[in-house]
């Protein structure tokens, strides 16, 4: 086994997005026994999450994790991933005999100052773009987010937990119309944010029985 056990701990800092995703366009990437969550007519919610993370993580690597949709199932309530990436391959086997995560490689160009920017490719191919243009002072906050996954054909829901130096930022997503990540048409940001400190762990997962 060339990747550590779970829990993985994450230490570094990210650039997120919020966005209210057309359901019926992300319904073919979530397995249908899951329900989607309608925050408004016809609208559930998604983002795109870019993080590095560095010392004190149980391996150094960046991640690019977009969440297609807000589940509910038996009960419980948690996003589903339908596209993620990271530059470890470490990363790519664990997040796949983990958790179930369909992790790809991928390249991380990230300018980091006052006005922090990152760039991913994959295959040769430009997948996303965020930048952030300001960010308001933030103060550390608790978070804890539940997520679906399927392994095979069986589904699991793992949580991550820490906290965030969270900060309301005004961020861009730029996609190429050609990036796989085109098909969900995410648009521009309902709401942008910048964490310069976070410490994250995520927890194995849990089998969800039928």
């Amino acid at each position: 086994m060339s990747y550590p056990p779970a829990p993985w701990h994450l230490k570094g800092f990210s650039l997120q997005t919020l966005h209210l995703l057309d359901i019926e366009r992300v319904r073919p990437l979530i397995p249908s026994e899951l329900n989607i969550v309608s925050v408004l007519p016809g609208k559930t919610v998604g983002g795109v999450y870019i993080a590095s993370y560095g010392a004190g993580s149980t391996m150094p690597y960046n991640e690019l994790i977009v969440v297609s949709g807000l589940l509910h199932w038996q009960g419980k309530v948690g996003a589903w991933i339908s596209h993620i990436y990271v530059d470890h391959p470490d990363s790519v086997v664990g997040g796949r005999e983990i958790w179930g995560l369909p992790k790809q490689l991928a390249q991380f160009t990230w300018n980091v100052g006052k006005m922090p920017s990152v760039q991913v490719n994959h295959s040769g191919q430009t997948l996303c773009t965020l930048s952030s243009s300001w960010q308001l002072p933030g103060w550390p906050q608790p978070v804890s987010g539940p997520v679906f996954s399927l392994q095979h054909t069986q589904l699991l829901q793992f949580n991550g937990q820490g906290t965030l130096q969270l900060q309301l930022a005004g961020v861009d997503l730029t996609i190429d119309s050609t990036s796989p990540l085109a098909e969900l048409n995410l648009g521009r940001p309902w709401l942008g944010f910048y964490s310069n400190s976070l410490d994250l762990i995520v927890n194995p997962p849990i089998p969800m029985h039928k």
